[in-house]
């Protein structure tokens, strides 16, 4: 199958480059003017999606090739663009930057899968004539690496407009110069451990978001944006056989401040197969929604809300006595921490006995195969499944239901699970496994 849809990539030289903030705002400009676009995520990123939402109100979706294989990326990317003329895509980390020291599952990877033309955002501050030496290596590394493109961040702009003639006397036009950015401390997007502070919180969010608008029509050439976007081929794709639509079925979902990690594709896919999504706030609310038949509990941010979670005595009872019952469950990260007995000697919901604290540095972070050692809610036994970590804590309690390896060779055992429950600190996409929320959904329709 195929389809026109007008599409960029924003990549950047590095982490903390920029990307993100020009793409909010970049985003929000778009939104302002008409255009109907939609957004994704390289990566295994919740928090950045947060923003682009926030910019557009309509979900960002997430694009990786640890995860999906090249047909079945193209085909989320489809799926989530119906109804819009334009899609932007933001990389991750650097550009060419994947598992490991290759390129594996890098944004590079995702545009020449996708067939996007790309935009480079980079950090001018600090340098002058060896911008070009940047640009240069960045779209000469390999022959495909669809650089059309570049927007300067922390850009003075008196320093631009020479920037952007050397620019375009360097590359012949073969690299457009499309604007910058300058520094703009009252729209900083501020961070703590696990990247950018999320969106929920950040205080007077669609004010920055205007401030970045506002600048990126002053400063950035949307028209040249978008003619490159045009410019990209028809995106082609195979149908892949999914699971049948099953009966009815009520999935409590935590999604609140504290648990808001979820990647939108797992949603709409619990949906397509059957799931009533049922939102909750473990700390909100004093019990779960009635009538349900499966949880799921997200990962984010409990132990900047331990003390709120351990006060909500009756949620946490409420858990506890569903799960001691059967309620299939998948605890993801925070989710698996707020299961545990203790978070920072706070009292969870004391279903999984260990004690979990701050380690003091990512712990086992990054890409990782897991694989079955028993009989479990989301495979059987010896099936692999891809997953990512990412976390700062750390619990007495990880349990040994599968083995997980990373690319390196590294491997340990985690996760704790049953014919009802999965908990561990590694995430999933479910179209990287689509019979693990088959299976998940099955259980629950047991229930």
């Amino acid at each position: 199958m195929e389809k026109t849809l007008n599409r960029l990539l924003i990549a950047g030289t590095n982490s903390g480059c920029g990307k993100t903030t020009l793409v909010s705002g970049l985003l929000t400009a778009l939104s302002l003017r008409g255009e109907k676009v939609c957004s994704f995520k390289c990566g295994p990123d919740y928090i950045d999606p947060m923003f682009h939402a926030s910019a557009l109100h309509t979900p960002c979706r997430n694009l990786d090739l640890q995860f999906l294989d090249e047909n079945m990326l193209r085909y989320r990317m489809a799926m989530g663009s119906e109804g819009f003329d334009l899609a932007v895509t933001e990389g991750v980390m650097g550009y060419y930057d994947g598992v490991g020291l290759t390129n594996r599952a890098s944004s590079y990877r995702v545009a020449v899968t996708t067939a996007t033309p790309v935009v480079l955002a980079v950090n001018v501050r600090g340098a002058a004539h060896s911008v070009l030496a940047t640009i240069s290596g960045f779209a000469n590394l390999y022959p495909d690496s669809n650089v059309k493109g570049v927007v300067l961040n922390r850009c003075a702009p008196m320093l631009y407009p020479k920037l952007k003639e050397a620019i375009l006397e360097h590359f012949h036009g073969a690299i457009q110069p499309l604007g910058y950015l300058p520094d703009l401390p009252e729209a900083t997007l501020e961070s703590r451990h696990l990247g950018l502070i999320t969106a929920q919180e950040m205080e007077d969010l669609q004010g920055k978001l205007r401030l970045l608008a506002d600048q990126v029509e002053k400063s950035v050439d949307m028209d040249g944006l978008l003619r490159l976007a045009a410019q990209a081929p028809k995106l082609r794709w195979e149908t892949p056989a999914l699971p049948q639509r099953g009966s009815p079925v009520r999935v409590a979902v935590a999604m609140d401040k504290v648990f808001c990690f979820y990647y939108q594709d797992n949603l709409d896919l619990l949906r397509d197969l059957g799931a009533e999504i049922v939102p909750f706030s473990p700390l909100e609310d004093p019990a779960l929604p009635e009538d349900i038949q499966g949880l799921y509990l997200g990962g984010g941010y409990p132990e900047l809300y331990a003390d709120r979670l351990e006060a909500n005595g009756s949620m946490r009872a409420s858990i506890r006595e569903a799960l001691t019952r059967g309620l299939p469950c998948i605890a993801e990260c925070g989710g698996f921490l707020y299961l545990q007995s203790q978070l920072e000697g706070r009292q969870m919901v004391g279903f999984l006995p260990g004690k979990a604290g701050n380690a003091g540095k990512l712990v086992r972070f990054g890409y990782v195969t897991m694989t079955a050692r028993e009989e479990n809610l989301l495979c059987a036994p010896g099936e692999s499944i891809p997953a990512h970590e990412f976390h700062y804590y750390d619990t007495t309690c990880n349990g040994e239901a599968f083995q997980a390896q990373k690319a390196d060779g590294r491997s340990w055992r985690c996760g704790i699970a049953s014919p009802t429950l999965y908990a561990g600190f590694p995430h999933f996409h479910f179209y990287g496994h689509i019979s693990m929320a088959a299976r998940f959904l099955d259980a629950c329709r047991k229930e």
